[in-house]
This record gives structure tokens, sequence and C-alpha cells, in this order.
């Protein structure tokens, strides 16, 4: 692969960028700027992973529900800019959670995609997380909550209706609003699944307000009015929620080396795992 900072040169001269600001993230350089005097994002993802092809999972939606895709190649995108692009987070944070959620269900009512790209993961693929963990002799998951989730997600990926493409990282942090175009969906993983699947990362989200969605009340309150919103079935929903809170917490195990007994994954499947009864 080429050197980052070449890759950044080309990008900008190619796709006519003129540069502002140039930031950097663990996986990414962000560059802020202008292209043909309109506000752009230009996003140069550092090495493959599952923000390499995330132009092409946005582009999928068409602009409905999501920023509009200007250009994009495997591990690069430009798209425009939502201004003042503060994030559905803040809304959570202000005390406005039913709010934050009647956002959350619009958002996904409007986006539509069109197929998946090529080599889009599904929610099988990604199941694999399971099986890894397992070999990997780590022992700070609960053997039972670990076993329990894993047996309820295979069981869910065998048993889907209707699949599509979903964004599969859609939560507050990733809901940002334009002034022109309202609120606005980013920086998609891009998977294969039915729509249940989607409303597990927003129920572990804002992660800076885990007292929030950690307690039963409040999972019940997003859950019925979301399912009821978009018209989805609630049981499936909180499965696939409890599933992947446990899979949240062996991505941490990979990407970190650690997660905590008592953090907000672990913790949020617990406390579903007892909704379900």
């Amino acid at each position: 692969m080429t050197d980052l900072n070449a890759r950044k040169r080309h990008l900008t001269r190619q796709w006519q960028v003129t540069v502002e600001q140039w930031i950097e993230t663990p996986s990414s350089a962000i560059a802020f700027g202008q292209r043909a005097g309109k506000p752009v994002v230009l996003k140069v993802v550092k090495a493959p992973s599952d923000e390499w092809n995330a132009g092409a999972v946005l582009a999928a939606f068409g602009g409905h529900g999501v920023v509009r895709v200007l250009e994009h190649r495997p591990g690069a995108m430009l798209m425009e800019r939502a201004l003042p692009g503060n994030s559905l987070a803040d809304v959570v944070r202000a005390g406005n959670d039913e709010e934050a959620t009647t956002i959350l269900a619009a958002v996904m009512a409007a986006m539509l995609p069109d197929d998946p790209p090529p080599h889009c993961p599904t929610a099988l693929l990604w199941g694999r997380a399971f099986a890894n963990y397992r070999e990997s002799g780590d022992t700070q998951l609960p053997p039972a909550l670990f076993n329990s989730a894993e047996e309820t997600y295979f069981d869910l990926c065998m048993t889907q209706r209707t699949t599509r493409l979903l964004h599969g990282d859609l939560q507050h942090y990733n809901v940002v609003f334009d002034d022109a175009r309202g609120w606005l969906t980013i920086d998609p993983k891009g998977v294969v699944a039915e729509r249940e699947f989607e409303l597990a990362a927003l129920l572990r989200n804002p992660h800076g307000v885990p007292g929030l969605y950690t307690a039963s009340a409040n999972i019940g309150r997003r859950l019925t009015y979301l399912c009821t919103r978009l018209e989805l079935d609630y049981h499936r929903a909180l499965r696939w929620a409890f599933a992947q809170s446990v899979l949240s917490a062996i991505w941490d195990v990979e990407d970190e080396g650690s997660t905590k007994p008592d953090g907000p994954a672990l913790t949020l499947a617990r406390t579903i795992q007892r909704m379900l009864g």
C-alpha cells in the first residue's frame, strides 16, 4: 500500500479539494475543505478495516438519510460536509433522549438502500468473532453469558426473513445535523441483515451516559417506539441487542485487549438477558 501522505496528496489533487484542515484518528486521516466552493470532507482510511469500503456503502443509500458521497474508492471517500455537524449524542446529553429516539427512527425510515456493494459482510460473517474469541483462550467474558449470546446470535442469523444493506453502526455519534438537510448518518460499516439487527448499536449508546441506556425501562421505551414506528419485531430486536452487546465486548477484547465485567456492554447484555426472561 502506498504511503498515507502520498495517498492524501494524490486524492486532494484528483478530487480537486482545497484543504483547510487535516485531523487524524486511529484509523483515518480526515480533511475538511472545499470543492467548487462547497464544504466537503475527505476521509482516507489508513489500512483495510471495516471502514475500507464505507464510501461504497454510503453511495448505495443514494443520499437517503445519509450524507451524499461525491467520490469514493476503496480506502477513501469525498463527502458533502454537514454543518454545523453536531451529533445526536448532544441531544441525549441535554436530557432529550425521547426526542433523539424519534430522530433516529425518522433517519432509519429514510434510509432506502440499493443492493449492497460487492463483498459486503453479512451478520453471519460478523458472528465469526464468537468462534475467534473461544479459540483465543481469553476468559474475561462470563462463560454462561457468552454461550447464551452465541446461541442467540446464530439462531437469529438462521431465521432472518428479508435482509438488506444496513448501516451497521447506526447510533447517536454517527447521526449529525446539517442546516440544509436535517439529521444525516455518517461513517457506516455496512452489513447485510434483517432490519431488526440495526437497532442494537443505538441501544448501546451514547456511551457517555451508560446509566441511561443500561436501564431496562429506557431500553423498553426506546425499543417499543422504534419497533412501532418502523414496523419491526420487538422480540427479535431485543434478542439481537443482547447478542450484539456481548459481541461488542468481544470486539473490545480484540481491539484493546480487555473488557470490563461491569462495563457498559456486559451490563447492557445482562440487563437485556433479564428482560428476555
